[in-house]
């Protein structure tokens, strides 16, 4: 498996691993298919320091993992929300584990001390995810989304950076 920064290109493939996921009602809030048209402006308005990096095996998009600001004023620059996503066929086969992995590892060079990930209470296996590589449980913030007529809970897990 290769890690690398994403292109332009590689937005179909990471808006498809996106949508995969809306129907589980696992890992995002949104519950309509989201375009590619939608997502250029979140993809080329990312700073250098908030990368969006895919996974690859053979050629073919596995998993995305993106950092992005935290709450949009300079007093959290030293912050970013982590994202990540792997395709429907390829999970359980660690590639969330080396996005992560990448992620925390490049956080010095991008000046980052903090990463914050938005999970919902009720998603286990990210939990576990998120907790393999030492984030805690932050925040709860009880049954702030409904999803299929379903109060859902959104729990903040935080890892501070400790440089090199």
């Amino acid at each position: 498996m290769d890690i690398r920064r994403a292109k332009e290109a590689d937005l179909t493939a990471i808006v498809n691993i996106y949508n995969q996921s809306i129907s589980s009602r696992m890992a995002t809030a949104d519950t309509e298919p989201v375009t590619i048209e939608s997502r250029l402006d979140w993809y080329h308005n990312r700073s250098v320091n908030r990368p969006l990096w895919v996974a690859t095996a053979e050629d073919e998009i596995t998993g995305w993992l993106s950092l992005q600001n935290f709450y949009g004023r300079p007093a959290y620059a030293q912050t970013a929300e982590v994202s990540v996503y792997v395709a429907t066929q390829y999970h359980h086969q660690g590639i969330a584990s080396q996005l992560l992995e990448k992620a925390i590892a490049f956080c010095p060079q991008l000046q980052l001390t903090t990463l914050l990930g938005f999970v919902f209470a009720h998603n286990q296996p990210s939990i576990n995810l998120f907790q393999n590589y030492g984030f805690t449980q932050w925040g709860n913030l009880p049954n702030v989304a409904v999803l299929d007529d379903r109060d859902c809970s959104l729990l903040i897990l935080g890892l501070k950076i400790t440089p090199g």
